[in-house]
């Protein structure tokens, strides 16, 4: 699949999928720099992920600075059409200062199987569904 550039970031769509429901995501960043994924609170609303009162709550930081988030475990996340899944993600504000909607990182690349290259501004996915 094709990478576009979004402020120089290397961004992708993909799509979620939870309880027979179905959302695409645009502008979802490639961080290999990030170790979990995370997508932002507003998006993975419109799935019925929403903060639980017994949700456990975990501080992260980053480039972006500091942030809290729950985890959740979803049923899919697609890449380029490949399925991974169930999978826990992170949802957060995601209030970075610039315009993303979820962060890709190792978590999913490697369980993805994914081959970067940036030179073809390309993304190959070899992910196998499970675990």
């Amino acid at each position: 699949m094709q990478l576009s550039l979004k402020d120089e970031l290397p961004v992708i769509p993909i799509r979620l999928g939870h309880h027979g429901t179905a959302l695409d995501i645009p502008d979802v960043l490639i961080d290999t720099g990030s170790a979990r994924t995370i997508f932002a609170a507003d998006m993975v609303a419109q799935l019925s992920v929403l903060p639980a009162a017994d949700d456990i709550l975990y501080a992260i930081r980053g480039v972006g600075g500091r942030e809290v988030v729950f985890a959740r475990v979803i049923d899919e996340l697609r890449i380029a059409g490949e399925a991974i899944g169930p999978i826990e993600i992170e949802v957060g504000g995601m209030d970075y200062g610039f315009a993303i909607n979820g962060i890709l990182g190792m978590d999913v690349l490697r369980r993805a199987r994914a081959l970067i290259d940036l030179g073809e501004l390309s993304l190959e996915v070899h992910a196998a569904t499970g675990s």
